[in-house]
C-alpha cells in the first residue's frame, strides 16, 4: 500500500488526469447509449409467473399493462348523465388511437355495468398497454395521462392510476443526494476546521459517485437493473465514501501535526488507515454480492449496482485521494494549526541551542495528561468499570427498539401509499369508496381448458370462487383459442377480493384459493387454474424471499466472520460482530416497521398512509448493514489489535482502542446518518424506507454496539477475545490491516504515552532516548503532549509458518466459484458470466507465478 500511496503522491498530476480520462471515458458510451433499467423481473416456478406466462403466450397484446381511468361526479347527479357520458366517451376514444395503447375498455359498453358504483357517480375504464409497464415509453404514457386529464371540469374529477401511470403522473423523484453532501460537509469543516479539510473528502466520494454511477447505467445494457438500483447505489457509494476519505484525511492531518513531511504523511496514512478501508471495502462487496445467492433479478441488479459504487469509493480513496492530498499538502491543516506548528518548531529549536535535556521519569511521564484522561478516555474507563451495567442497558436498548419487528409484514406498496394529492392516491381513494377496496387489486385466475369436457369443470371453478368467503365479485372471462366449436383454450377470470390488496384477509384468501378451491375443481378433468395477478406476484415474491433468507444468511454471516478471523486472529471477535449486525438490523427492522407499517410518522414525511415492508427490503439491508457495521468493527477492533499484540492487556487494548477511534467513528457516523435521511426527502415510499432503516441501523451501531456493548462485551470476555486454536492459526493467511510499524517524529499515539510499559523489559541503559517536539492537537484526536520515546527492545514473535500449498487451496476454491457462475450463465447470460469469469482467470493466472515469492517474502518477515 506504502508503494501505490507514493506513486499516486508524487505523480498526482498524472493521477488526477487518469481519473478525469476514466470519467470521460465512461459519460462517452453513456451518452450515446443511456440507461436501459427495468423493473420487470419473473418468479420461475411461481403460481403468478405462470399464470402471467400463459396469458402471454395466448394472447400477447391483454397481457401488457392494465392501469385505469377513474372518472368521479362531485356534486349531484350521475356519470349515465348524457353530458357526462358524450365527454368521456370523446375521451375514451382519443385515448384507444394513442400509441403503445392495445385496448380500451370502457364503463359504457355491453359488460360495463360492472365498472359503474352503486351511486352512479363513480366509474373506471381500464387502459390496457401492448407491453409491460417497464417496456412502454414514457412519452406514450404520458400522452394517456394528459388526454385523459383534459376531460376535467368543475364538475367532473379525472384521475388515473396503474404501475405504467405511477412511473411518470407525478414526474421523477427529487435527486436529494446534495443535501446529503452539503450535511457532510458541514460535519467534516465542524471536524476539521478546515476548508480544504472539508473539500478533499468530499472531491473523492463526488468524482467515484460520479463514475459508479455511469458505470452502473452501462452495465443495465448487458444484465436486467431495476430503476431503484442507481438510487440505492448512490445512497451507499455516498455514504462509504466520504466515511473512507474522513479516516484516511484524518490519519494525515495527524501525522502532519506530529511534524511528518506531507509525503510522509500521505503514505504512513495510506499505509494505516488506507488498509483498514481497503479491507471494510472489500468486505461491503462480498456482503452485496452475497445477493446472487438469491438468484432473484431485481435483487442481484441492485447488488451488483451497489457494490460496484462501493469499489469505485475504494479505488478512489487509494489512488486519487493520496493524489490530492500532494496537491494540497500541509494546506490541509487550518492556519491556526500552522502557525502554531512553525511557532513550536522555532521554540525547540531555540530551547535545543540553549541547553540539553533531560530524560523524563517514567513518574514524569506518567503525570502528563493522555489521552484517556479526555472524555472518551473517561467514558471508554467507566465502561470497563461497570461493564456488565453498560451491556445490559445496552442490550435493553436494542431490545425495546426490535420488539415491532416481531410484526414486520411483507408485501409491496402500492398507490394507496403514495402521498395525499397524486392522481395515483385519488384515484385509488375513488375506487375503495365506490367499488371497495379490493377493486385496487383484482386477483387474475388463468385458467386453461385442455379438453372439451372442461367446461364445466370451469363453471364449477366460478361458483365455488363466487362462494368464497371473502370474494366481492367474480367476473368470468370468454374462452379463447376454440377450435371447432370445442371449449378448449384459455380462460381469465377476474376475482375482486374484499379487503385490500395490502390486507392480511387478501393473503388467506389467494392461499384458500390456491390450496383448496381450485384444486377441488380441477379435481376429474384436465382444467389447470394458476392465480396471478399483481396482489399474488408480490406475496409470492414474500414468500420466496422468506424461504431463501436463511442460505442468504448463512453465505454473508460466514462470509464476513471468515473475513475478521483472518484479520484479527480470534474466534470471538468475528462472533461478537455477526451478533453485533444481527442487533442493529433487527433494531432497524423495528424503526422501519413502526413508521411505515404503523405509520408512525409517515404521513408527516410526505410517503403516504401505513402499509406493509416492502418484501426485498430485509434481505437488501441485511447485505447493506452487513458490510457497514463490518467497517466500524474493523476501525474500532483493528486499533485494539494493534495494541493487544504490543501489550496483550486486554482491558488496555480494549480502552485504548475505544478512547482513539469513538471519535472519529461517531463523526463517520453522523455523515451517514445524514447521507441516509436526505434520501428519505426524495418522496419515493421505497427509498424511503432504506434511508430510515440505514440511517436507524447506522445510529444504532455506532452510538449504542460500537460505543457501550461491543466494548462491554470485550471487557467481560476478557484475553478470550483474542484465542484462536494453533491448528487455525496455522492454515489461515496472515492478512495486516494495522500497517507497517514505524517512527513518527513526535509524541506516541494518544492514549497510550501514560499506560504504555514495556512488555518484554530490556536494559532501559542501553536504550537510545529521543526527545520530540511537542504538537498541536488533531481534531478528532485526543491531545498529544512531547515525551520521551524510549526505543524499548522487544522480541520478535515468530510468524506462523505458511506453504504455499495452503495459499495455492484457496484460489482453487476460488475457481469452484468461478466455475459455479459459468455454469449458472449457461442457462442466462452467459456471456457476462464468461467475462467476469475471464478477468478472475487472468488475475489467478498471474498470482499462479507472484504468489510463491510472495509467500517467500512473508514467511521471511
Amino acid at each position: 500500500m506504502s508503494a501505490l500511496a507514493r506513486w499516486c503522491f508524487r505523480h498526482r498530476l498524472l493521477v488526477v488526469g487518469i481519473w478525469v480520462v476514466v470519467l470521460v471515458a465512461l459519460a462517452v458510451p453513456y451518452a450515446a447509449l443511456g440507461a436501459r433499467y427495468s423493473d420487470a423481473f419473473t418468479l420461475p416456478g411461481t403460481e403468478s409467473s405462470k399464470a402471467q406466462e400463459r396469458l402471454q403466450a395466448s394472447e400477447p397484446r391483454q397481457a401488457g399493462d392494465s392501469d385505469q381511468i377513474v372518472v368521479h361526479v362531485r356534486r349531484d347527479g350521475s356519470v349515465r348523465d348524457a353530458a357526462v357520458r358524450h365527454k368521456v366517451t370523446s375521451m375514451l376514444h382519443r385515448v384507444a388511437e394513442l400509441p403503445s395503447v392495445a385496448s380500451v375498455t370502457s364503463m359504457y359498453g355491453p359488460a360495463g355495468a360492472p365498472r359503474i358504483s352503486e351511486d352512479g357517480r363513480t366509474a373506471y375504464a381500464t387502459v390496457t398497454f401492448d407491453a409491460r409497464a417497464d417496456r412502454i415509453p414514457a412519452a406514450d404514457v404520458t400522452r394517456v395521462v394528459d388526454t385523459a386529464r383534459a376531460a376535467r371540469d368543475a364538475n367532473l374529477q379525472v384521475e388515473l392510476g396503474g404501475e405504467a401511470i405511477s412511473s411518470v403522473a407525478e414526474g421523477g423523484t427529487q435527486s436529494t443526494e446534495a443535501i446529503g453532501l452539503v450535511a457532510a460537509g458541514i460535519i467534516l469543516f465542524v471536524a476539521f476546521g478546515s476548508l480544504l479539510g472539508m473539500l478533499v473528502p468530499l472531491l473523492v466520494a463526488g468524482a467515484a459517485l460520479g463514475a459508479g454511477l455511469i458505470a452502473v447505467g452501462l452495465t443495465s445494457h448487458v444484465m436486467t437493473l431495476g430503476s431503484d438500483a442507481p438510487t440505492v447505489a448512490a445512497l451507499i457509494g455516498l455514504g462509504v465514501g466520504i466515511d473512507y476519505a474522513l479516516f484516511i484525511v484524518n490519519r494525515h492531518r495527524t501525522g502532519l501535526q506530529a511534524g511528518l513531511a506531507p509525503e510522509q504523511a500521505a503514505v504512513r496514512a495510506l499505509d494505516t488507515s488506507g488498509r483498514a478501508v481497503v479491507f471494510a471495502g472489500l468486505t461491503v462487496v462480498a456482503a452485496l454480492l452475497g445477493l446472487l445467492v438469491l438468484r432473484i433479478g431485481p435483487l442481484t441488479g441492485m447488488g451488483v449496482s451497489a457494490a460496484t459504487a462501493v469499489l469505485f469509493m475504494v479505488i478512489a480513496a487509494v489512488t486519487l485521494l493520496p493524489a490530492l492530498l500532494g496537491l494540497f499538502g500541509g494546506r490541509l491543516l487550518n492556519r491556526r494549526q500552522r502557525r502554531a506548528m512553525t511557532a513550536r518548531a522555532r521554540e525547540a529549536g531555540r530551547a535545543h541551542l540553549r541547553t540539553q535535556p533531560q530524560p523524563q521519569t517514567q513518574s514524569q511521564s506518567q503525570s502528563q495528561p493522555h489521552g484517556t484522561a479526555g472524555s472518551r478516555g473517561r467514558w471508554a474507563a467507566r465502561v470497563e468499570r461497570r461493564r456488565t451495567l453498560f451491556a445490559l442497558a445496552a442490550l435493553l436498548v436494542v431490545t425495546v427498539l426490535s420488539l415491532p419487528a416481531l410484526s414486520l409484514r411483507l408485501g409491496s406498496s402500492d398507490a394507496g401509499n403514495d402521498p395525499k394529492g397524486t392522481t395515483t392516491r385519488a384515484a385509488y381513494d375513488l375506487l375503495a369508496q365506490g367499488f371497495g377496496a379490493g377493486s385496487n387489486g383484482p386477483l387474475v385466475l388463468v385458467a386453461e381448458l385442455g379438453a372439451p369436457g372442461d367446461g364445466p369443470a370451469l363453471n364449477r371453478l366460478v361458483s365455488a370462487v363466487r362462494g368464497t368467503p371473502g370474494v366481492a365479485s367474480v367476473t368470468p372471462g370468454p374462452v379463447t383459442g376454440e377450435t371447432g366449436g370445442a371449449a378448449t383454450g384459455l380462460s381469465v377470470i377476474e376475482v375482486v377480493p374484499v379487503g385490500a390488496p395490502q390486507d392480511e384477509a387478501t393473503v388467506d384468501l389467494i392461499t384458500h384459493l390456491r390450496e383448496d378451491v381450485v384444486p377441488s375443481a380441477e379435481r376429474g378433468s384436465t382444467l389447470t387454474v394458476h392465480v396471478g395477478g399483481a396482489t399474488a406476484a408480490s406475496g409470492d415474491l414474500a414468500d420466496l424471499l422468506a424461504g431463501k433468507l436463511p442460505l442468504f444468511l448463512g453465505v454473508i454471516v460466514g462470509l464476513g466472520c471468515l473475513l475478521l478471523m483472518v484479520a484479527f486472529r480470534s474466534i470471538l471477535v468475528p462472533l461478537t460482530a455477526a451478533l453485533m449486525n444481527l442487533l442493529a438490523s433487527a433494531a432497524s427492522f423495528g424503526v422501519v416497521v413502526a413508521v411505515f407499517q404503523w405509520g408512525w410518522g409517515s404521513e408527516l414525511l410526505g410517503l403516504g398512509k401505513a402499509g406493509p415492508v416492502e418484501a426485498e427490503l430485509p434481505v437488501i439491508m441485511l447485505a447493506i448493514l452487513f458490510g457497514l457495521s463490518m467497517d466500524y468493527q474493523v476501525f474500532l477492533v483493528s486499533r485494539m489489535h494493534e495494541e493487544w499484540e504490543r501489550t496483550r492487556d486486554n482491558h488496555r487494548a480494549i480502552r485504548i482502542g475505544q478512547a482513539e477511534t469513538g471519535r472519529l467513528i461517531n463523526a463517520a457516523a453522523l455523515i451517514m446518518i445524514c447521507v441516509f435521511t436526505a434520501f428519505v426527502l426524495g418522496g419515493e415510499r421505497v427509498i424511503a424506507e432504506y434511508g430510515v432503516g440505514l440511517a436507524a441501523a447506522v445510529a444504532i451501531d455506532a452510538f449504542v454496539l460500537r460505543t457501550v456493548l461491543v466494548p462491554s462485551l470485550m471487557h467481560l470476555l476478557g484475553r478470550a477475545n483474542w484465542w484462536l486454536p494453533a491448528w487455525l492459526e496455522r492454515i489461515l493467511p496472515r492478512v495486516s490491516i494495522e500497517g507497517a510499524p514505524g517512527p513518527v517524529p513526535g509524541a506516541e499515539p494518544e492514549a497510550e504515552s501514560a499506560l504504555r510499559a514495556p512488555v518484554r523489559p530490556a536494559p532501559i541503559a542501553t536504550a537510545p532516548v529521543v526527545f520530540a517536539p511537542a504538537v498541536s492537537t488533531p481534531v478528532l484526536s485526543a491531545p498529544v503532549v512531547p515525551v520521551p520515546v524510549v526505543a524499548v527492545p522487544q522480541e520478535s514473535r515468530p510468524h506462523a509458518p505458511k506453504s504455499v500449498a495452503v495459499a495455492y487451496l484457496w484460489w482453487f476454491f476460488l475457481g469452484l466459484f468461478g466455475v459455479h457462475h459459468f455454469y449458472l450463465g449457461r442457462s442466462g447470460r452467459g456471456l457476462l458470466h464468461l467475462f467476469t469469469l475471464g478477468i478472475c482467470g487472468l488475475g489467478w493466472l498471474a498470482d499462479a507465478f507472484t504468489l510463491p515469492r510472495q509467500v517467500r517474502s512473508a514467511n521471511a518477515r
